[in-house]
């Protein structure tokens, strides 16, 4: 009866210990699933947060923030990191008429058509005449992440000696906004660089 009992006794724990280790490996699983999708998310709110801070940087420097900082590689910096539905629009009719009616304002009119334009002009053109083998690519590889860091970095170190310094780029007029939209700039693709080589 004894010898019954703790059989009895062992398979309860045995099972017991199984339900144990089961529950510990499915919380495991779950950690995981959650740090894969918050990883994701927090990827997706940085490539939006950068991409916003691109395109207000580009706006700022055609309208009234006139630098000799070479914000032309704004354009490659979005091209790389814009968001994949906003890029696929793009990439798409939407981004073909666009890039239409610019040329044919740019030949055909080319007094009326505006020097605020032509950046944004070449970069619709960017969009919508890479090779898709190109541009998936490099939007999904180390060398695109790679490539936006050094755009942000290069940005952001020749706005700071521009300035005269770091407080300095935080004293200028629209100092503070301009600073942490080029610090934007480098903080997503350092994250995307980070989350691969771990």
């Amino acid at each position: 009866m004894a010898k019954r009992n703790s059989f009895k006794l062992g398979l309860l724990s045995g099972t017991f210990s199984d339900d144990w280790e089961d529950l510990a490996n499915s919380s495991s699983r779950r950690q995981l699933v959650e740090t894969v999708v918050l990883g994701s998310v927090s990827v997706s709110i940085l490539r939006w947060l950068a991409s916003i801070a691109a395109i207000y940087l580009l706006i700022l420097d055609r309208t009234n923030w006139r630098t000799n900082i070479l914000t032309g590689l704004l354009v490659p910096y979005i091209f790389l990191n814009l968001p994949s539905i906003i890029f696929n629009i793009f990439r798409g009719e939407i981004g073909r008429w666009i890039a239409f009616v610019a040329i044919v304002l740019r030949l055909f009119f080319p007094r009326r058509f505006p020097d605020w334009l032509e950046v944004p002009a070449a970069m619709i053109l960017l969009l919508v005449a890479a090779p898709s083998l190109l541009a998936n690519y490099l939007r999904s590889s180390v060398i695109g992440y790679i490539i936006s860091l050094l755009i942000g970095v290069y940005l952001l170190q020749e706005h700071i000696r521009a300035a005269g310094g770091f407080r300095k780029a935080f004293a200028e007029k629209h100092g503070i906004s301009n600073t942490i939209g080029i610090i934007l700039l480098f903080v997503s693709p350092l994250w995307e660089l980070i989350k691969y080589f771990l």
